[in-house]
């Protein structure tokens, strides 16, 4: 019985341990994801203020000649 109880701590906590490594590894990636958006919006924003075709917001936008 006691090295039964032994085996299912060790196990508990090497769970411990991934879960632990997979929350910082999701805060990494969340970290990561919030950034590119920044930089999407910025860069967005910029091609927009440059007159790019295809960057102007679409309700600005005259409807094809076909509707």
């Amino acid at each position: 019985m006691e090295e039964r109880l032994t085996e299912l701590e060790i196990k508990i906590s090497h769970q411990d341990l991934v879960i632990e490594d997979l929350s910082q590894l999701v805060l990494a990636q969340q970290q990561t994801i919030d950034r590119l958006l920044s930089d999407l919006k910025k860069l967005t924003n910029t091609a927009a203020a440059s007159g790019i075709p295809g960057m102007v917001d679409a309700s600005q936008e005259a409807p094809p000649p076909h509707y």
